[in-house]
């Protein structure tokens, strides 16, 4: 299920309001995956943004909820103004609350981007025997998201590409490729024996370490020199 909402206002348009979740990694002893605060705090924000964008929302705040503790809010908005920077947002504000109250064994945080739209409903992700298919970027998960950080799509290509007439992008989340593509489409179920790619299309992408690109064959030139060597074709077998 798509991890978004779309609210919708008579004046003022729409909100889409896209959301991530993060728990065990970080610092602290008990924590499963050990990463700086900075890091974690871009990658939630990475794939909420990617989320938020990809529904068409411009987004214009951040919401941190930190369960991290007090000397954590400063690393954790330094991931967060990270990635507005690769993205060139300038007046996105951030907000949120830390539970100073309790402290936690592990690691916990949760982001929420709110962006705006003009009114209308999300279009659906059409898939047809014209469309093409590509995976930008590689599913990573763990602590491969640390040790294979050349293998994830930036957040600037996502905003060139999702930007591109004629071509429909959504990011990959933990339940992967396969998943994404038959909670998108309608039309088409897809089988994993039926994909032919160099990336696993069941493995969990972590956060959002790549995107689906549905596009016309004449945009591929396109896609290809934006994407560069973070471009995976998909064949999708009859």
């Amino acid at each position: 299920m798509r991890n978004v909402k779309t609210i919708p206002f008579q004046e003022a348009g729409n909100l889409i309001i896209a959301s991530d979740n993060s728990g065990a990694i970080g610092i602290k002893k008990d924590d499963l995956v050990l990463a700086p605060y900075e890091t974690i705090a871009y990658y939630s924000f990475r794939v909420a943004v990617i989320e938020c964008m990809a529904a068409g929302g411009e987004p214009v705040s951040v919401v941190l909820s930190n369960f991290c503790g007090n000397e954590a809010w400063e690393k954790l908005t330094r991931g967060i103004e990270r990635g507005l920077d690769e993205l060139q947002l300038k007046d996105v504000v951030i907000t949120g609350s830390t539970e100073s109250n309790f402290s936690l064994q592990q690691s916990a945080i949760g982001v929420i981007v709110i962006g705006k739209k003009p009114s209308g409903e999300m279009e659906d992700f059409i898939f047809n025997e014209q469309s093409q298919l590509a995976i930008i970027g590689k599913p990573l998960v763990g602590n491969e998201v640390i040790e294979q950080e050349n293998h994830i799509v930036p957040l600037s290509i996502f905003q060139e590409i999702s930007r591109m007439d004629g071509i429909q992008v959504w990011p990959v989340g933990s339940k992967g490729i396969l998943f994404e593509m038959n909670q998108l489409s309608k039309s088409k179920t897809f089988v994993k024996d039926k994909m032919i790619t160099e990336v696993d299309v069941v493995k969990s992408s972590g956060p959002a370490t790549c995107f689906i690109a549905i596009y016309q064959e004449s945009v591929e030139p396109e896609i290809r020199k934006l994407a560069g060597r973070y471009f995976h074709t998909v064949k999708i077998m009859s």
